[in-house]
């Protein structure tokens, strides 16, 4: 076949297809085994939110609210999640629920250490980059194609989706985390005689906590977007609501899909906000009974001054 340049025809197309079919055919005990694997994890998430009574969830979701935020997030969760319950919805979302924090952990196992990586590595760095660009350009729903045809239908193909398009935000922000850190930390870790490895766990991941925590909740929030376009995979939850709406003009469970996939989604974005933030400082003044016991001074009384030596 020869080529025409002033008429090009590549198949590029063709050409993954026959690597995906090879793939396929080579790996597939490999492909096998994740998807065995993945619908376990699943379905135990699964069975841990929907077999316990509705009211037991709500509890415990307000509760970490609370822990987390404030006492007004825990009354939003509480009346959010009970108006999911009064929807009929609240299996499908507790299904939604697990398949998000399902790709959400496997996204952050790849994201944080490629981040790292590609921290401490300019190559790395470099050949990560591009490859990152075309993840978060790539369309969506391109994604679900060799996730359907490796994988089926079903929440396997949902879960693999959704970790490659949510896991770019997590490697980003991981190797602009650890790159920000002062140096001069990093250098006096190094005079201390400490290895690259207690450098970074006792003094690089704790500096860098906060930005990776918002790589985490951005991972997070583009995980249940892409949770939601799962459901044409056959994945289930509210995304296949949103679908079967979509396909039956059904107005109503449209409305009410949707309207359970933004409490759950403020409701994942608040709590995973709120984790990153750095503990809140003591207010001036006080002085705390180990500082009183160093200081060996009674706080209750005066600081001796030079006068009253004299």
């Amino acid at each position: 076949m020869r080529f025409d340049p002033l008429n090009p025809s590549i198949p590029f197309g063709d050409g993954v297809a026959d690597a995906i079919d090879w793939t396929q055919a080579t790996m597939g005990w490999l492909f096998d085994g994740i998807q065995a694997f993945l619908q376990l994890i699943y379905g135990a998430f699964t069975f841990a939110l929907a077999t316990p009574p509705y009211w037991v969830i709500i509890l415990i979701f307000a509760a970490i609210a609370w822990r987390a935020a404030s006492w007004r997030l825990a009354l939003f969760t509480a009346i959010g999640f009970y108006l999911i319950r009064g929807f009929d919805l609240w299996l499908h979302a507790m299904q939604t629920i697990s398949l998000v924090v399902l790709a959400v952990l496997c996204a952050l196992l790849l994201a944080i250490p490629l981040g790292i990586w590609a921290a401490r590595s300019t190559t790395v760095s470099k050949i990560v980059k591009p490859v990152l660009d075309l993840m978060q350009t790539m369309p969506a729903m391109v994604y679900l194609i060799p996730a359907i045809t490796i994988f089926g239908i079903g929440p396997t193909p949902g879960a693999i989706a959704t970790l490659i398009f949510a896991m770019p935000p997590g490697v980003r922000l991981t190797e602009l985390a650890i790159r920000q850190v002062d140096k001069e930390l990093v250098e006096a870790g190094y005079a201390f005689g400490s290895t690259p490895g207690r450098i970074l766990r006792q003094i690089q991941l704790p500096v860098a906590l906060p930005t990776i925590m918002a790589g985490v909740n951005q991972v997070i929030m583009l995980a249940l977007s892409m949770v939601v376009l799962a459901g044409m995979a056959g994945a289930g939850g509210l995304g296949g609501d949103v679908v079967g709406s979509l396909a039956s003009l059904n107005i109503p469970l449209g409305i009410e899909a949707g309207t359970a996939v933004v409490i759950i989604a403020i409701f994942l974005d608040r709590v995973s906000a709120r984790f990153g933030e750095p503990q809140r400082r003591r207010p001036r003044g006080r002085r705390t009974q180990q500082e009183t016991e160093t200081s060996g001074q009674d706080p209750t009384t005066e600081p001796t001054t030079e006068r009253s030596k004299a």
